[in-house]
């Protein structure tokens, strides 16, 4: 079997066979039953607790060639933090597979039941997408993630991660692959793995196999792929997120709420990496907020008006914002801060510059709420808490495969529904169109029924 690429090269062999065992077995995986799934799961999160020291080892490697890229310029600060793999990542993972054991099984749910006739009845039942490809930059905590996800949904998965995190992606691969595939009943060869750059293109061209690509990583890499790929790309390019802090917002809650948002893990792509500022309560919450981050060593970019005011009391280091600050993602501890006259101002200034990730208000005022909630185009919109709980794991889901900004399939951090489409089923006893059309045409009852496909199977 051989395949080309769009510029006409042949693919290679190993990376085609790959995708067709992981196709052939999305087949098997798709009908397996609930019990089987998650005693596969289990055995994923006691190998890699067993396994811990392994990918310690593993990813200590990985940090120290990452420095070494850094050091040359050729990997930001950002990467090496998302690289980091600790004790404490381990039992996140730990606990991310058991959550997602916990979940009930949604392949096979039925979403809706029509009687067209009497005897013929039209069932819409979820079933899984088939063969994902996940292709991702740092973060090895990704392929556990995804790959329980991917496995309670009966999904077939390709991971290609980036080279700063080789010897991590290979191990956890390898720990969690072998506990999969030692469980009675596993069909073999579900789930790949890719490592060299060159098989990303080759992917990318595999549309008559891979049925949904999930990228996660910068802006550039996520836009890359969508531009070079004819499969249907589920993600978001960048996380451009706000606070705006209204006239009527508890200073209180404002002060803690806008600290965790950028300063709890800033190279999340949930931070926010602007702050707006109602001007009324500038002297009396921006002050406070201002000393607060500076000593935490957040960098602040300010424009003209809350430049002028912070610099008058003293505060330093100061930079003025350019016009290019509103839409970078910084990744890092800095933010940007604007003053706004109104929560008009401060809407319209969040769908202009945003990315539609994750925005927030602090208000106290239901009015204000209720305004920013309908007209802030995000996926997740946040009132009096931290952006940074816009998380598939912190919203229930388990895990999760990402975030999107979307807004066909899915949207905001998506879990296992994102891995899930549907089909339908109509049964019948020998009826046919012809009954239904021209003269003395038999009408449809089109009537919804309560009754589920697993009832009736």
């Amino acid at each position: 079997m051989t395949f080309l690429d769009k510029d006409g090269d042949y693919m290679a062999k190993d990376i085609i066979n790959k995708v067709v065992m992981a196709k052939k077995a999305s087949i098997e995986l798709a009908n397996l039953s609930e019990r089987i799934k998650n005693i596969a799961l289990e055995a994923m999160a006691e190998a890699i607790d067993k396994e811990r020291q392994a990918i310690l080892d593993a990813n200590s490697k990985d940090l120290e060639y990452a420095m070494e890229l850094k050091n040359k310029g050729k990997l930001t600060q950002a990467l090496v933090d998302r690289l980091k793999v600790s004790n404490s990542k381990i039992d996140e993972m730990i606990a991310g597979i058991r959550d997602v054991i916990k979940l009930t099984d949604p392949v096979g749910d039925t979403i809706s039941t029509l009687e067209l006739d009497r005897d013929l009845i039209l069932y819409q039942v979820s079933c899984p997408i088939g063969l994902i490809g996940v292709i991702f930059e740092s973060r090895p905590d990704v392929v556990p993630q995804v790959m329980s996800l991917c496995l309670k949904s009966g999904n077939a998965t390709i991971f290609k991660g980036g080279s700063e995190a080789g010897e991590s992606n290979r191990t956890i691969f390898q720990i969690l692959l072998k506990a999969i595939e030692s469980t009675s009943g596993m069909p073999e060869g579900a789930f790949q793995l890719m490592e060299t750059r060159e098989e990303v293109m080759d992917l990318l061209n595999l549309d008559t196999y891979i049925d949904l690509l999930i990228p996660r990583g910068s802006n550039e890499f996520v836009k890359f792929i969508q531009n070079n790929t004819k499969i249907p790309v589920l993600g978001h390019t960048s996380g451009v997120c706000h606070i705006y802090v209204d006239e009527y917002a508890n200073l209180d809650t404002a002060l803690k709420v806008c600290f965790d948002s950028k300063v709890q893990y800033p190279a999340a792509c949930n931070a926010i990496e602007t702050l707006l500022v109602n001007r009324k309560i500038a002297d009396s919450f921006l002050l406070k907020m201002a000393e607060i981050y500076i000593k935490a060593g957040v960098k602040l970019r300010c424009d003209n008006e809350s430049y002028i005011l912070l610099a008058s009391r003293g505060f330093s280091p100061l930079e003025k914002a350019t016009e290019e600050d509103w839409s970078l993602e910084y990744n890092d501890l800095t933010l940007s801060i604007k003053l706004v006259d109104s929560i008009k101002e401060a809407i319209d200034h969040i769908n202009k510059f945003g990315s539609h990730h994750t925005d927030g208000i602090i208000t106290e005022n239901s009015s204000r709420r209720k305004e920013f909630i309908g007209l802030v185009d995000s996926s997740s919109v946040m009132v009096n808490a931290s952006t940074r709980f816009a998380d598939g794991y912190r919203y229930g889901k388990g895990a999760e495969v990402g975030i999107s900004t979307n807004k066909i399939h899915s949207r905001g951090p998506v879990g296992m529904e994102g891995l899930l489409i549907y089909k339908y089923i109509l049964l019948g006893k020998g009826h046919v169109v012809s009954n239904y059309a021209g003269n003395n045409a038999k009408p449809y009852t089109h009537m919804k029924l309560d009754i589920k496909f697993r009832d009736f199977n």
